[in-house]
């Protein structure tokens, strides 16, 4: 696991760099889980349950959170040994058959005993994608994948608020920046229905959810989704007129990227044109008749979401 800390010039990633990963893993968590399974993590762990009370032994309390995260994955073949030691990065895991997993903590973290549950819950979540055989290639993506996951699945949020700055030092954990980690927590809270910031101790951890649902309901604001803007609702009729007038494709950005739509002639005999765009919610690709309004369920996650193709 990563972490960034030091003088508040030491460089802290910003913005959306990752999103096209980020967006990959939510498809590919509905994949490999299925909606209902993720439907299982509807309640985020909550404060209470992951953090050191003033008087508790830090290694009893890490065991007990790293136990809490457990329960919280229902991992229950799942033991997770807690240790301390001087190390270059935040935390590691050693992945193995199990069921005793072995996660190191960094010596630092015996004096930052706030943030032993934020460092936590990226190393279980490894032990959670290991148990259920989900990984991406290469270890930046992977990581990315953890992060996700940690965060959409109801842990995740303690890795925003680990996120701080002051005027002599920064700190993150994890490798998605923070205002990804807001936009996987406002993609969930959209489905589940919960409001995370109430447990954010960290004032830059609120900005950073702020921004990243700002930019989550942007994915709902895209043609041919009813709620879409004027401006790209123009681009898109646009496209549709030329492909139903030649005959071919013609669209936007990319599909797979989560961000465009693409006209396509249709497969049946007689068949008009099609549109595929991505699901707002699971980013699984989607295709469907160009036939005016229409409400559409996404075959991954089952969103229903209203269009006007």
């Amino acid at each position: 696991m990563g972490a960034v800390s030091g003088r508040a010039a030491d460089p802290v990633e910003r913005g959306f760099p990752h999103l096209v990963t980020v967006r990959s893993a939510v498809t590919a968590l509905y994949r490999r889980l299925s909606a209902d399974t993720v439907g299982q993590f509807a309640a985020s762990v909550v404060p209470a349950e992951v953090a050191l009370g003033d008087g508790e032994d830090v290694h009893l309390g890490a065991q007990r959170v790293a136990g809490a995260l457990v329960q919280h994955l229902r991992l229950p073949r799942a033991r997770i040994v807690v240790s301390f030691r001087a190390m270059e990065q935040a935390a590691s895991v050693e992945l193995a058959a199990g069921p005793e997993y072995f996660v190191e903590l960094n010596e630092r973290f015996r004096s930052h005993r706030r943030d032993v549950g934020a460092a936590l819950a990226h190393e279980v979540m490894h032990v959670y994608l290991h148990r259920v055989d989900l990984a991406f290639p290469g270890v930046g993506a992977n990581e990315i994948l953890t992060d996700t996951a940690a965060a959409y699945l109801g842990s995740g949020w303690l890795l925003l608020d680990a996120f701080r700055q002051d005027g002599v030092s920064s700190q993150k954990l994890g490798y998605l920046t923070p205002e990804e980690f807001g936009y996987v927590l406002a993609k969930r809270a959209a489905v589940f229905g919960e409001d995370p910031s109430s447990w954010f101790t960290s004032a830059e951890a609120y900005e950073a959810y702020v921004v990243g649902r700002a930019r989550a309901r942007r994915d709902g604001m895209r043609p041919p989704l009813t709620g879409s803007g004027w401006v790209a609702r123009r681009a898109y009729v646009r496209d549709r007129r030329w492909a139903g007038r030649w005959g071919g494709r013609a669209g936007r950005g990319a599909v797979a990227d989560g961000e465009g739509w693409v006209f396509e002639p249709g497969v049946e005999r007689g068949g008009g044109l099609r549109v595929a765009f991505a699901c707002p919610e699971c980013f699984q690709r989607i295709r469907v008749p160009v036939q005016g309004p229409v409400r559409v369920r996404c075959g991954l996650c089952r969103a229903v979401v209203d269009c006007d193709t």
